[in-house]
């Protein structure tokens, strides 16, 4: 498990953003290294993407480097919440980048909207730990539905990648590598396995 520093504390963050002002390096290295926690919180939101956590974190990295770089305090947000912002745009854009490369399902393409008009992916749906949510039954019902279906549309090793990748089984969920191993079969013949199934599951939650 890898560990960070401690984030800064407000005097200590604000004197760091001072003497950024100025130019100092350190300075830079100082917000870039305490907030490498951050990183990892806003990467793994992203582990159901088929990416190892470690390339997600590096990505995610480069998204912090952009917000130290280009942060100000007269805009009027926390470091943080500015940070979260340019880490999270930095994933997302690597993660279509190379959902584009592959041809893959999108797991974060929108396949509907609660009543309050709130996007909801496949990845909310099949993921499902947030429940601080807008509308916690509907989704709760294409869960229970995706459930159902599973037995019906896919095929058992189809159902066991998915339940294991997602943490359906309420277990912690398995990287693809992980699986590869557990079933004796390539990490790539399971992410393509894992994509067929997903395509089978948002026909299903279309319907």
């Amino acid at each position: 498990m890898k560990t960070f520093l401690v984030p800064l504390s407000p005097e200590e963050e604000t004197d760091c953003l001072s003497r950024l002002q100025k130019g100092e390096e350190e300075a830079k290295n100082e917000l870039v290294l305490h907030n490498m926690r951050l990183v990892a919180h806003v990467a793994k939101k992203y582990s159901g993407a088929g990416e190892e956590q470690e390339d997600l974190i590096s990505i995610g990295t480069i998204g912090l480097i952009k917000a130290v770089d280009s942060f100000r305090p007269d805009y009027g947000n926390k470091f943080a919440t500015y940070a979260i912002r340019c880490v999270d745009n930095e994933l997302l854009m690597y993660l279509r980048y190379k959902r584009k490369q592959r041809g893959e399902v999108s797991l974060f393409e929108p396949i509907g909207t609660d009543k309050e008009g709130n996007q909801i992916q496949l990845v909310d749906i099949l993921e499902y730990h947030d429940k601080n949510v807008a509308d916690e039954v509907a989704k709760e019902e294409q869960i229970k539905l995706v459930r159902a279906r599973m037995s019906e549309v896919l095929t058992g090793r189809e159902a066991f990648i998915i339940r294991k990748r997602y943490a359906m089984d309420g277990e912690q969920e398995m990287t693809q590598r992980e699986i590869a191993k557990e079933l004796g079969i390539s990490r790539s013949y399971v992410s393509r396995i894992e994509k067929r199934a997903l395509e089978k599951l948002k026909k299903v939650i279309n319907k």
